[in-house]
């Protein structure tokens, strides 16, 4: 089993093999709970946010997905606008020829045809309005494709991801309440209760109560601490406090590095 205090992590052998007062020793214990209890809380605690920004994500595809069908319904109201101005245009180009038949004079004849002209003009321009609504058409087509796959990624997405959040508050939801427990336990069996109230003091102002010392050194604040106060704690017979970040002070011998490995000889 591996604690970690203070971002320092080292095993429970490692702590055991050493003499320690054993308040101590069940302040270390309850920073590790108290650690572990505040990342599974957090993770709770942002649970919520993380699920809402899932939504999000899959009303702004749904969004999008309707904004490009309405602009395709917007474009085919458009088309059928154009085709009957179409109609019309060319309704009124037959009618004039059937009415260029009965002109008797050159001026009559003259106005006919400019009248024709004109109309020839609109039909033109409303035959051109008809390609660029196609071609505003495919477009929209494409971006409606587009949006259906986005969909289709964000529902994937938001199932996945919302089945794993909510699996991962369960989990963290159950490593508080042991978290609790184990508490209980450790303060339950706490010596000196003023030690207890001391650490939480702490913990309440500086979020980690107890720290490491190492090299005389406090290793959470870095302050170098007096030679005869990294001797007393080197001992872990009494609570001592940095006089610097005033946490709570231990001691843990660093681990001799493994030797090398000797190589093995090649085989005859």
């Amino acid at each position: 089993m591996t604690l970690e205090v203070g971002g320092w992590q080292f095993t429970v052998d490692s702590w055991k093999a050493q003499e320690m007062l054993p308040d101590l020793e069940r302040l270390i214990q309850l920073q590790d709970i108290e650690s572990r209890a505040a990342v599974a809380s957090k993770a709770i605690a942002e649970a919520p946010g993380r699920i809402a920004a899932l939504d999000a994500l899959l009303q702004s595809a749904t969004a999008a997905l309707a904004t490009a069908k309405q602009s395709l319904a917007d474009n085919q109201t458009q088309r059928r606008s154009i085709d009957k101005d179409l109609t019309a245009a060319q309704q009124r180009v037959e009618k004039y020829k059937e009415q260029i038949m009965a002109v008797k004079t050159n001026e009559q004849l003259h106005a006919m045809q400019h009248q024709m002209k004109a109309v020839a003009d609109e039909v033109g321009q409303h035959e051109e309005r008809v390609l660029v609504n196609m071609m505003a058409a495919d477009e929209i087509n494409a971006s409606i494709k587009k949006a259906e796959a986005a969909l289709k990624a964000a529902q994937s997405k938001v199932t996945a991801e919302r089945s794993a959040i909510e699996s991962d508050t369960k989990t963290q939801q159950t490593v508080v309440a042991e978290c609790v427990a184990e508490r209980a336990k450790i303060v339950a069996a706490m010596d000196n209760k003023g030690a207890l109230e001391t650490f939480q003091r702490i913990a309440k102002v500086r979020g980690t109560a107890v720290a490491r010392a190492e090299g005389e050194r406090c290793t959470i604040c870095q302050v170098r601490l007096r030679p005869a106060v990294f001797a007393e704690v080197r001992r872990n017979e009494t609570l001592l406090q940095c006089d610097s970040c005033n946490r709570i002070l231990y001691f843990i011998a660093p681990q001799a590095p493994k030797a090398p490995e000797a190589p093995q000889a090649p085989a005859e």
